[in-house]
């Protein structure tokens, strides 16, 4: 039977980095993040959480160097708050796939939009030239 505690475990960093975040870490540099998931290795002595977060590709990169400078605050926080022998050494990473979700969303849109626009638009001239006789067969 397969254990799904890495999965309870990843879930309850995810809950406290984001708490930690909100209310113990003051750091400037550490901007309005969302954490989307934590992924845990089967033996838990390793814990990547993808993060998303609002704005430019600098507000990113400071954010990144920033949680760089707080992981080890943050491990020893989690250490006191979790009961785990021992606590996982954390990675963080910019989570790409909300971006590219809202990309491929967008691109729907446009589409769906060009097409309501031909339909509406090539509705009464198309009516005209089928109506019309074609020159070319009586020649």
């Amino acid at each position: 039977m397969a254990s799904n505690r890495p999965e309870r475990v990843a879930d309850a960093i995810r809950d406290e980095l984001s708490q930690l975040i909100a209310r113990e870490v003051h750091d400037p540099g550490i901007g309005f993040i969302t954490f989307t998931t934590v992924k845990v290795s089967p033996d838990l002595q390793l814990a990547r959480a993808y993060y998303t977060m609002m704005g430019d590709e600098q507000a990113r990169r400071d954010t990144a160097r920033a949680l760089g400078r707080a992981t080890p605050v943050l491990r020893r926080q989690l250490g006191q708050r979790l009961r785990l022998r021992r606590v996982p050494e954390l990675q963080f990473f910019y989570d790409e796939s909300i971006a590219h979700q809202d990309r491929i969303e967008q691109i729907l849109r446009d589409l769906h939009e060009e097409e309501a626009q031909r339909s509406a638009g090539s509705a009464t001239p198309d009516a005209l030239t089928s109506a019309q006789p074609d020159d070319a067969d009586d020649e």
